[in-house]
């Protein structure tokens, strides 16, 4: 136990200031790169949420409770219109916040970069549950869970640098705030682990609450995102890419 809580505060340790990190450098690479890289990113981390939530999360769930599978595709519902509901919160404050500015403006005041901290601590502390929920059941399915919020986390801290950075931070601020809410995900993670320990039977449905998470932000959130673009040979670079991610998850499976 004591050798997988180490494995746990590894990963979510990778997974807090690795993708802050790439983020930030991201941020420091020529523009004609920066222009086309995100869709490689996303097309990549869709494969790895999709791998996850099916060949991984929902198998290891129905497995282990295979007398509550109705309860678990209960809470795989429930945690689907969480995420919606929650996104819906973000998009109004969005519009809230952003509604009465002219496009490309430099600076854009109010609250906003408070608030974006705020939500990723949140969002952070979640993914450490969810990565000690996952190394609590087998290691391998951790592994695959911790490499698939590590794909996901760097879109998205692309996104919060920015936001950050139009709200008025300096990069060198906006990279010092995103580590310290990043470390939301070892504090979640090592209370996660002491706390399902003793309650094992929690953990098929934090696997569940997981995999239809990672499916909600592939279907809903990066693959309209990538829809965008619809020519022939965008489209293939992007399935490559996401075909990519479902074979990590499938050879890390075989192993």
């Amino acid at each position: 136990m004591t050798s997988s809580l180490f494995w746990v505060l590894v990963f979510s340790l990778l997974g807090s200031v690795l993708s802050v990190l790439a983020a930030a450098t991201y941020l420091l690479l020529p523009e004609r790169i920066r222009e086309k890289s995100p869709d490689y990113l996303i097309s990549f981390a869709i494969g790895m949420l999709l791998g996850a939530g099916f060949l991984h999360l929902l198998p290891e769930a129905l497995a282990q409770a295979r007398d509550s599978a109705q309860g678990l595709m209960g809470t795989a519902l429930v945690a689907i219109l969480v995420f919606f509901v929650l996104e819906k919160g973000l998009i109004w404050r969005h519009h809230h916040h952003h509604g009465g500015h002219e496009e490309g403006c430099d600076h854009i005041p109010g609250p906003t970069g408070t608030l974006i901290l705020i939500g990723d601590s949140f969002h952070n502390f979640l993914d450490g549950v969810l990565i000690a929920a996952a190394f609590l059941h087998d290691a391998s399915l951790g592994v695959v869970t911790a490499l698939a919020v590590i794909a996901h986390e760097v879109p998205q801290e692309l996104g919060d640098f920015a936001i950050l950075i139009h709200s008025g931070y300096s990069r060198a601020r906006a990279l010092v705030f995103n580590l310290l809410t990043s470390l939301a995900m070892i504090v979640g993670a090592v209370l996660a682990w002491y706390a399902l320990g003793q309650m094992t039977a929690f953990i098929p449905y934090l696997l569940t609450f997981t995999a239809a998470s990672f499916l909600y932000v592939a279907v809903s959130d990066l693959m309209p995102a990538l829809n965008r673009r619809i020519g022939m040979r965008e489209s293939l670079v992007q399935l490559t890419l996401i075909g990519v991610g479902l074979a990590f998850n499938i050879a890390i499976h075989a192993h």
